[in-house]
This record gives C-alpha cells, sequence and structure tokens, in this order.
C-alpha cells in the first residue's frame, strides 16, 4: 500500500480546527489539484465559491442545521455545478443551449463531485483535513441568493476544510463483497453481510459516543429512505432551467 491509497483508506470527516489559517497558496494549489479530475466532454462544470464572509457562513450554517464548523472552519467552499458557462459558450457561436436536460445536469454533478473529491485528498495530503456540507440543499434557494449564482448553475455541497484539532476514528465501510460485483448484479448473501456490517457499526457507534448510541447501518437507511429527501430539489432545479422532469 504506497501513501496515496493509505491516505485515502484513512479517510474521516473533520469538523474541528486548529485557530491557523489556509493561505491563500493552499487553496489555489487545492483548486488546481482539483481542476485535474476526469471531465465528461472536458466541461468542467464546476465553479468553488470560498466563502469568507461570516454574515453569509452563519445563514448558511443555520440552512445546514446549525453546524458551526461551517463559521469556525478556516476555508468553507461551495461548489456549484455550472452549465452557465456552456451556455455563454454556445452563444458566442451563435448557438443557443438547450436548457433543463436531465443528461447536463448529471453531467455537471458528477463533475462537481469528482473535481471536489480531488480537492478534498489534495487537502488530506497536506496535513489538511475536512467535511463535506451537503445540507446546503435544504434551502439551496437562499445559498444561490447569497452567492449570487445565475441560473444554470446550483450549489451541490459545501466542503469545511483547516488543520484538524480532532480527529475521529475511521468509520466502518461496507464489505467489499457487497459492492464489488462480476458481470452481474448478483444476489444471496446480502442479507447476512448486511447483518454482520451492522453488527461492526454499531460497536463502532458504541465506542465513538462511549455507550451512549445504538445504532446500525441499515436502521440509518430505514430511516433515511422512508421519508421524502428534499423534495423541494425538484422544482428548484426547473427554476434554475436544470431539470424539466
Amino acid at each position: 500500500m504506497n501513501e496515496t491509497i493509505r491516505k485515502m483508506k484513512n479517510h474521516t470527516s473533520i469538523r474541528h480546527f486548529k485557530d491557523y489559517p489556509v493561505s491563500e497558496e493552499v487553496l489555489i494549489e487545492l483548486v488546481e489539484a482539483g481542476q485535474s479530475a476526469s471531465s465528461s466532454n472536458f466541461i468542467q462544470a464546476y465553479t468553488l465559491i470560498s466563502v469568507k464572509d461570516v454574515k453569509k457562513r452563519k445563514i448558511i450554517a443555520e440552512i445546514a442545521g446549525n453546524q458551526t464548523h461551517i463559521v469556525d472552519a478556516p476555508l468553507f467552499i461551495v461548489f456549484v455545478a455550472d452549465l452557465e458557462r456552456a451556455r455563454l459558450s454556445a452563444s458566442l457561436h451563435g448557438a443557443a443551449m438547450i436548457e433543463a436536460e436531465t443528461e447536463s445536469f448529471i453531467l455537471a454533478t458528477v463533475d462537481t463531485a469528482l473535481m471536489a473529491q480531488n480537492v478534498m485528498i489534495a487537502a488530506e495530503s497536506l496535513g489538511l483535513g475536512g467535511v463535506y456540507i451537503g445540507a446546503i440543499r435544504n434551502n439551496p434557494e437562499v445559498v444561490s441568493t447569497l452567492l449570487e449564482l445565475p441560473l444554470n448553475t446550483y450549489p451541490v455541497f459545501g466542503m469545511c476544510l483547516g488543520y484538524p484539532l480532532t480527529e475521529n476514528e475511521k468509520k466502518p465501510r461496507l464489505p467489499v463483497e457487497m459492492i464489488l460485483k462480476t458481470d452481474t448484479y448478483q444476489s444471496g448473501n446480502e442479507v447476512e453481510l448486511l447483518q454482520k456490517y451492522d453488527l461492526e457499526m454499531e460497536a463502532y457507534y458504541l465506542k465513538r459516543t462511549a455507550a451512549k448510541r445504538t445504532d446500525n447501518w441499515t436502521k440509518q437507511m430505514a430511516r433515511m429512505f422512508s421519508k421524502p429527501l428534499r423534495p423541494h430539489m425538484k422544482s428548484f432545479l426547473r427554476s434554475r432551467k436544470l431539470n424539466d422532469d
């Protein structure tokens, strides 16, 4: 195992940071590393906004369920899926971009996610740590207004970055034999594997919380997927000219 793989396999979410700034030089280095990620058709359909305004951070933190690390982190970036440059490029050549296409929306979202993961890995290689903030989508309209996002864009998630003050124990992942298939989506021992994984997760939560939390993965999934997930996103994306389904 080389150092890159070791870093990736030991990833944990970091929410508490030392009171030490992330320099502009480091930020540029991270962005350039992110830009080296694969991009479908070389669209590069992303924009990053470093949010320094404390008032804006506080509003975003409240939207995201009062996650105070959004305010406290030395660096907070919002990753925006961006098709506005594609629209502008088309107009420069007398063409009109077809808006609200599902495939275009997928391309921009995937581009943004790939870019962001490069940023996170690069940050960890420099001794930083961070956490993704998907909860900015609790109210993407307000976030879009705060950041003055144009149509054909939407805020996918945020990312807090800084030098770790504390670190959590690595959270166990699903067993490889459950997620790695050969030729077909085989079924058979999924329930057995899930039950085994639940035991591992229960032990993890008991240890991490000093026996204050009893939980497992399938319970979390049951809670999450037995209710609507941000149903407002459908109309929001339509209003941004990103999807008309």
